[in-house]
């Protein structure tokens, strides 16, 4: 297993020929792209095997490939480290990452810059790996940074679009306010524990202060919102929809956004050690889920829908490894079961975007599943799977960690509780309403303009495979995960539950408010809807806007900033350059002036030196008759 470094090696080579080689590499560099990451598949797969032979106590393997970081009594190493928690996400990332590439071949088949695309998407895929297969935080940030480069080239991939163009900027820059606070977090770790070695932070958290231990979590819990859109970070990941849809489905199924429900697990020791800081990501993530939810029933655009139920999805896996105990496990069971359905509903609204000229106003879809039937049953699964219903994925993955959300002691159980049944009822509405409106109703399309047909098969092949994933992979993962992530959390003991409801109780709930909201929804959309705009209430206006969490982006941050900028400039301008260039601007001038006092004729010499002598003369008698 020493070889693990090549889940890395293989997937960032394949970027360096794509890059390096140009143009020679158009015709076959997408299939390059796809074997990489196919290969490090298959060869996580085999490292999953060995790992899962060994006993329970000896599933760690560890390397440290060469000196990285040695400055005094700073000594960090290129270091990885493959373990139960490492390895459930090396698999996720090149197994539906795998097909995402294969789909993006057939997705990206006349765009002229598919090589180069490819190539950043390998970049993306190896700089994740790195970010958890790292046995240190600064080989976490090492590759928390890759993925934020990564995602900003993807994001920005057309970037003759002034849309992609602003929103791969936005995302840059929202992900360094994150990423300020993780490595400031770093910096206290080192400067308290010297070390940043994940075993020599758990084995030393314990000699911290809860003071420190709580500025450490939330820093890194700022680091996580950054990565992961959570509030109040979350402005950037819905305009990433306006990257290619594969990247879409990357970022929201496989790779950047799990990042923050890594960090927050694999920093498990530091949480645990303080209660506030756990209290803190449990409100961020039920407050997120809630927030993206309500947006996600207002939006029109199919990508936006779905890139807010990512928003609210993750605010699930927030709250799981909030709550602390056996819920890091159930977070880490709905972040793998919400790859396969998440990427499954990307993939295909890329396929009816495919087929519809890439029209993504679900107002101007209806009945499309007798032209796309592997699209329309593939994402009916997927639908199915997300609004929880069982006995899908999403039942098994998003139901626990409601029944332990109600469980949390006091009047927080019964508010936390409440948010993630409400999160339920409305991703059912919303779901259901993107489902009915392109698939089913009445045509609201121009055949004129429009000619939906379905996709080729490498394209419906991935559809179909991450379907299976979307209806089994919820009940393979719940009867599997929580033994073998329990090395991992060890150390996170099970508060006292509340037991407000029981589980049987919250599982009918869960189901009930989840059929109600479909049944809503079908009943409100099945006939269609207006394409004209309709007056809407101050509820739909503020989701419409997203809560208004740009305009207070713009209003609280970025004015200010923009204000304070130009006053800094006002005064560099008129202020220090003033004063330098009044300064030049006095000494030229008497230089100037005292220059014409050198006439070059004797009499005028003489006259000054007589003009001198007078002065003397005067200031001497004045001094003597003083």
């Amino acid at each position: 297993m020493n070889s693990f470094w090549l889940l890395i090696a293989i997937p960032l080579a394949s970027a360096a020929i794509l890059l390096l080689l140009g143009r020679w590499a158009d015709r076959w560099g997408h299939w390059l792209g796809v074997l990489s990451v196919g290969v490090a598949f298959g060869l996580a797969v085999s490292y999953f095997v060995q790992l899962r032979g060994l006993p329970a106590d000896d599933r760690s393997a560890e390397i440290d490939l060469f000196p990285f970081l040695h400055v005094g009594s700073l000594q960090v190493d290129f270091g990885l480290l493959f373990d139960p928690l490492s390895a459930v996400f090396v698999l996720l990332i090149t197994g539906v990452g795998f097909l995402i590439h294969v789909y993006a071949v057939g997705y990206m088949a006349h765009d002229p810059k598919r090589r180069t695309f490819f190539a950043y998407f390998n970049l993306f895929v190896a700089a994740m790996l790195l970010l958890v297969l790292g046995n240190n935080y600064v080989m976490l940030y090492f590759g928390w940074e890759g993925v934020g480069l990564a995602s900003y080239l993807l994001i920005s991939f057309w970037y003759t679009r002034n849309s992609a163009a602003t929103a791969g900027k936005k995302a840059f820059l929202m992900n360094r306010v994150g990423d300020a606070g993780l490595a400031i977090a770093i910096f206290i770790m080192f400067a308290t524990l010297g070390t940043v070695d994940y075993s020599g932070v758990a084995e030393g958290v314990a000699r911290l202060s809860s003071g420190v231990t709580l500025a450490i979590g939330l820093l890194l819990l700022i680091g996580a919102c950054g990565k992961s859109g959570q509030f109040p970070l979350q402005a950037w990941l819905p305009d990433a929809m306006e990257g290619p849809t594969p990247v879409s489905a990357l970022i929201h199924a496989a790779t950047m956004v799990t990042a923050g429900v890594y960090l927050i697990a694999r920093s498990n020791p530091i949480f645990n050690a303080n209660p506030t800081a756990q209290a803190f990501v449990v409100a961020i993530g039920a407050i997120t889920l809630v927030m993206g939810a309500i947006i996600g029933c207002a939006k029109d655009d199919i990508k936006r829908v779905l890139a807010w139920s990512t928003v609210s999805q993750i605010g699930y896996m927030f709250l799981g490894v909030g709550l602390g105990g056996g819920a890091y496990a159930l977070a880490l069971i709905h972040l793998l079961a919400h790859g396969f359905f998440k990427a499954g509903l990307f993939l295909g609204a890329g396929s009816v975007m495919h087929g519809m000229r890439d029209q993504v106003d679900i107002r101007r879809f209806g009945g499309l599943w007798k032209y796309m039937k592997i699209t329309w049953a593939t994402f009916g699964l997927a639908w199915l799977a997300i609004i929880g219903l069982p006995p899908l994925s999403g039942y098994y993955s998003k139901e626990p960690i409601i029944a332990a959300a109600f469980d949390r002691p006091g009047w927080t159980g019964w508010l936390y509780g409440g948010a993630a049944l409400l999160g339920a009822a409305l991703t059912a509405f919303y779901m259901t309403r993107l489902f009915v409106l392109t698939f089913h109703g009445p045509k609201r399309w121009t055949e004129e303009i429009e000619h939906p047909h379905e996709s080729p098969p490498i394209m419906t092949v991935p559809l179909i495979l991450l379907a299976f994933g979307s209806v089994g992979a919820g009940y393979l993962l719940s009867t599997s995960v929580p033994d073998w992530l329990t090395p991992v959390f060890e150390g996170a003991h099970e508060g006292e539950g509340a037991h407000h409801l029981s589980h049987a109780a919250v599982t009918w709930l869960s189901i009930v408010v989840t059929v109600l909201g479909a049944l809503l929804a079908w009943a409100l959309f099945r006939r269609g809807t207006a394409l004209v705009e309709q007056p809407a209430g101050a509820l739909v206006r503020a989701a419409r806007r997203n809560l208004y969490g740009d305009a207070f982006n713009e209003t609280v941050f970025e004015k200010p900033g923009l204000y304070l900028t130009r006053a800094l400039v006002y005064f560099d301008n008129k202020g220090l350059d003033g004063l330098v260039n009044g300064l030049a601007a006095l000494v030229g001038g008497g230089s100037s002036r005292l220059g014409r006092t050198q006439t070059g004729f004797v009499r005028s010499y003489a006259l000054s030196m007589l003009g001198g002598a007078l002065l003397v003369a005067v200031a001497f008698l004045v001094v003597r008759l003083g």
